[in-house]
Order: C-alpha cells, then sequence, then structure tokens
C-alpha cells in the first residue's frame, strides 16, 4: 500500500453528501419563553371568594386594571424580539485556514423540535458565505462540504452576527492494483468508506467510489475496502486522513480475472449455452453463469469448475494466482 499526501486543497474539489458530525462546541441554550407560555399569574390561581375579600369595597376598577395584562405592551415586545437580523456563516477546512469558496451546504434549526421529535429547520444555503436573517434567539447549525460535516451554536442578537465552522476536514484519493503493479480496469473496481471501530460498530460514510475519486472527509481513521470483481477479491486497510492534506493510497489485490470454456479438444471452439458453476476448495458456490466464454474475478486459491451440457457435467479443478488473466479450458472428454 502506498500513501502520500498533498498539502492545501482547499478549493479544489468539493463533493456532496453527509459522514458524521464533529462534536459541539457547546451544547443548544433553550429559547427563552413566550409570555403566553409563561405559569398562570397567582391571582388566577385563587379562588373567588379570595380574590373578593382581597379587593377593599369600591376598588374593583382599580383591581382590574392592576391584575389585567397589557396586552398591547406584550405584543410590541414580541414583535421587536421577532424581527429577523442579519446573519452571515463562513466555513473553513482548517482554523485559520482560507474560507471555503464554493460546495457548502448550510442548515440552521431552531432548539425547539418539531412534531417528529427533530429540530425545526429555520434556513438553508448552498452559498459558500451564509447571508440569512434570523430573529433573535438560539440556534444549531450545520454545515457540510462533501463528506465533512460540523454543527455549532450560535445565539442571535439584535445587529449584525457572525460566525466561522471549522470542519477540521481533508480528503482522500483512492486506487488498486494487482500485485506486481497490473493495473485493474476501472470498471471492475470500487471502494468503500467506512468509520473506524469493530466490524459491527463501522458505518458507512461513502460507498461504490471509483478509482480516483476525490472524497473529502472530516481528519481522522477510515477503514476502507477495495472491490476487484463482484466475488471475493477484496482488500481492506486503515487509512489516516489528516487536516488540510489530500491522501493518497493504492491498495494491492491477490487476485486474476478468469475466463472459462467449455471444448471438445485443447484450443478448441467453446461450446454455447453451457450453465457454469465456480466452488471454493469447502465446496461454496462463488459463482455462477450461463454462456460459451463466461469471465468473473477470484482470489488466489484452489476452485472446482462444473460445466453442464445438457445432463451432462464436465468438470475441473484449477488454481488462481496473483497476475494477468488466465484462460480455464473445461474438456468434453472428462467427465
Amino acid at each position: 500500500m502506498k500513501i502520500r499526501h498533498w498539502i492545501g486543497f482547499v478549493g479544489v474539489f468539493a463533493m456532496l453528501l453527509p459522514g458524521f458530525v464533529v462534536a459541539q462546541d457547546g451544547a443548544p441554550v433553550p429559547l427563552p419563553r413566550r409570555t403566553d407560555r409563561m405559569p398562570q399569574q397567582v391571582e388566577q390561581s385563587l379562588e373567588p371568594a379570595a380574590v373578593e375579600a382581597a379587593v377593599p369595597p369600591g376598588a374593583e376598577g382599580e383591581a382590574t386594571a392592576a391584575v389585567a395584562p397589557d396586552t398591547p405592551a406584550l405584543e410590541a415586545v414580541e414583535k421587536v424580539a421577532a424581527i429577523p437580523q442579519p446573519v452571515t456563516l463562513v466555513a473553513r477546512i482548517t482554523d485559520g485556514g482560507n474560507a471555503i469558496p464554493d460546495g457548502l451546504t448550510w442548515r440552521v434549526f431552531e432548539t425547539r423540535t418539531d412534531a417528529t421529535g427533530d429540530l425545526a429547520l429555520a434556513a438553508k444555503s448552498e452559498e459558500a458565505t451564509a447571508r440569512l436573517q434570523l430573529p433573535p434567539g438560539s440556534y444549531v447549525v450545520h454545515v457540510a462540504y462533501g463528506r465533512a460535516q460540523t454543527t455549532d451554536t450560535i445565539n442571535v442578537v439584535d445587529g449584525n452576527n457572525e460566525k466561522a465552522l471549522v470542519l477540521d476536514a481533508g480528503a482522500i484519493r483512492l486506487n488498486a492494483q494487482v500485485s506486481g503493479d497490473i493495473a485493474i480496469p476501472i470498471n471492475l473496481l470500487r471502494f468503500d468508506i467506512y468509520s473506524p471501530g469493530t466490524e459491527s460498530e463501522r458505518t458507512l460514510v461513502a460507498q461504490n467510489l471509483a478509482p480516483s475519486d476525490i472524497v473529502t472527509l472530516n481528519a481522522g481513521t477510515y477503514h476502507i475496502v477495495s472491490y476487484f470483481g463482484d466475488v471475493n477479491a477484496v482488500v481492506r486497510a486503515d487509512l489516516r486522513v489528516e487536516p488540510g492534506q489530500l491522501t493518497e493510497a493504492t491498495l494491492y489485490h491477490k487476485a486474476s480475472q478468469v475466463s472459462f470454456k467449455l471444448v471438445s479438444e485443447p484450443g478448441g471452439e467453446a461450446i454455447a449455452d453451457i450453465d457454469w458453476t465456480v466452488k471454493t476448495e469447502d465446496g461454496q458456490t462463488v459463482f455462477s453463469n450461463i454462456g460459451a466464454f463466461p469471465s468473473t474475478v477470484l482470489a488466489e486459491g484452489d476452485y472446482l469448475v462444473l460445466a453442464k451440457r445438457g445432463e451432462q457435467v464436465y468438470n475441473r479443478e484449477f488454481q488462481v494466482q496473483a497476475g494477468a488473466g488466465s484462460e480455464i479450458e473445461v474438456l468434453t472428454a472428462v467427465y
């Protein structure tokens, strides 16, 4: 496995799709309670007789004026508190780095939950520098850059509000070859990226990546899986993504492309309409196909191939070694 780092990749690439969330700097601050949601006044809980006793004769009008809320004044306060204020959001790859020029997706949530129990979405933007209008209060800000993302809180007050989020992100570019530096056709190669940990703990971060795809990720260690073909040629590795750097890695497969044909004599023409089955040494079926000249990719090891033509079945044991592709002939002279 070969790895090298390129530094300073901000603005070179941008791929959209979420991964995992960086720990928040602080817990969300609850919104102030609206006046109409405050506990009722003590006077409203008193029995009528107690209220009557507490008000001197002839002072009913004064008492009513003292207890009744000043509705217009409260409404005016609420209207002032609800006036949207300007909010500017920027994101950086690393602390002290330049603002990311494009490829960002911003989501701002209220700290209250909606009917489904999720935080209510207050605003969304796909501008590199998000310029929003939000009423004063506390919010949760989430930004995604490719598969790198982070979350933080912001308290919007009267006047201009600015917030910079640091993604602490890097990127990775993957490739694979057969041992011996033999190139693999692009259409037979793909990669998955998982979070670190044991197999039961891992979560999928990116799937079905093509060779040389550049993927933005939060800095950290990832579990990489490389698939050569669709059978059993699989290689795994743990790779570290550094903040502000592009990590390149080449994984090596011990496998080979294999094709099959049923012939009546060595080097003869392939017989059509054959039902093929390939089994491992322990009897597990790993490949099946119908045709004259099927092909697949197999990891190093010993195998048994079965070629069924009508009611007749022909077979051959063969071995796969890492390297260039090979052709396996099954003779009709061998039952």
